[in-house]
C-alpha cells in the first residue's frame, strides 16, 4: 500500500454494520477500537469481512483532547 498519510493503523475488522446507503466498520487496533463510516459500496469493493486485515486512515487537521 502507498498513501501520503502518515497514520494508517493496521487492525482487524471486528463488526460491519450495513445500513440503507452506508455501513459502519468497527476495527480493533489490538485494544483500540476505532468504527469507520463508509459506504456499502466501498465495503463490497474493498472486499470487508469479519476478521479481515484492514487499514484505519485519520485524515484530519485537528485533533482535540479534553479532560473532566
Amino acid at each position: 500500500m502507498k498513501i501520503s498519510a502518515r497514520n494508517p493503523l493496521n487492525g482487524t475488522v471486528v463488526e460491519i454494520v450495513k445500513g440503507a446507503t452506508t455501513a459502519h466498520v468497527k476495527l480493533d487496533l489490538g485494544g483500540a477500537i476505532v468504527i469507520s463510516a463508509i459506504s456499502n459500496a466501498a465495503v463490497d469493493e474493498l472486499k470487508l469481512a469479519v476478521g479481515r486485515q484492514a487499514y484505519a486512515v485519520v485524515k484530519t487537521s485537528d485533533v482535540m483532547i479534553a479532560i473532566d
